[in-house]
């Protein structure tokens, strides 16, 4: 699912991300406690929104290296 017109004052980057900023997502905490997550350089295209427990399971999946090698150590 899609949100547009989210808070611009909510997103937050990942500490990953430099200012160089060419590949970075935002995220931020949705009014009914969902998950949006959304591209840095053109929010106008929207942020999909996740349940927190589908977005931590992937952030676990990533961590894991679980991704056909995204991610991981």
């Amino acid at each position: 699912m899609m949100r547009h017109s989210l808070p611009e004052a909510d997103w937050r980057k990942s500490s990953y991300s430099g200012d160089q900023g060419a590949n970075c997502l935002e995220i931020q905490a949705t009014n009914d406690g969902l998950v949006a997550v959304g591209d840095s350089k053109d929010r106008s295209q929207g942020a999909f929104v996740y349940t927190p427990q589908a977005w931590g399971s992937f952030l676990g999946a990533v961590k894991r290296g679980e991704l056909g090698g995204v991610g991981g150590a």
